[in-house]
């Protein structure tokens, strides 16, 4: 696990919120912090689709290019937001692709929450295990695969130790 602080904000928020660039990703939780608290819980209702579905709703989580519209509508303005926190999560399918097939089994998902804070943006990368691992290299493989994410964006960032 490690934790990234994000060197230009306003860059990095026009990445987040105005590009497509982590609409692979699917978002957990957001919590939006402005006038009022908005809280997401990005669990899809696959009862909301009801007959019609036919595979609409791929994952138990929305991609983020569903809902970064919401959350871009909730924090523009000439307001700087007084913080938030969004939980993502790589696909499944990714997940699969990146970790040796003994990690996948023990490993429910790989994450990395965003949150700003007194004008800073941190990403901290995590995973929750649905086993015990003794191998801790999926950390490693996890941490390694965001910080390239990031420089392929162009994202500026530094080890917050």
């Amino acid at each position: 696990m490690i934790a990234l602080r994000i060197k230009n904000t306003r860059q990095f928020m026009s990445v987040l919120l105005a590009s497509e660039v982590f609409d692979g990703f699917l978002l957990e939780s957001a919590e939006l912090v402005t006038a009022n608290t908005y809280t997401i819980d990005g669990r899809v209702n696959k009862e909301f689709f009801g007959d019609e579905d036919d595979g609409k709703a791929l994952h138990e989580l929305s991609e983020w290019k569903t809902l970064r519209p919401v959350c871009y509508e909730l924090i523009k303005g000439k307001h700087t937001p007084l913080g938030f926190k969004f939980i993502m999560c790589i696909s499944p399918e990714e997940k699969e692709g990146i970790l040796q097939e003994e990690m996948n089994t023990n490993i429910s998902s790989l994450v990395f929450i965003l949150r700003f804070k007194d004008g800073v943006i941190t990403l901290t990368t995590g995973a929750a295990l649905s086993g015990f691992l003794m191998d801790k290299s999926y950390e490693t493989i996890w941490d390694d695969y965001m910080k390239r994410f990031l420089d392929n964006a162009r994202i500026e960032y530094e080890e917050d130790y």
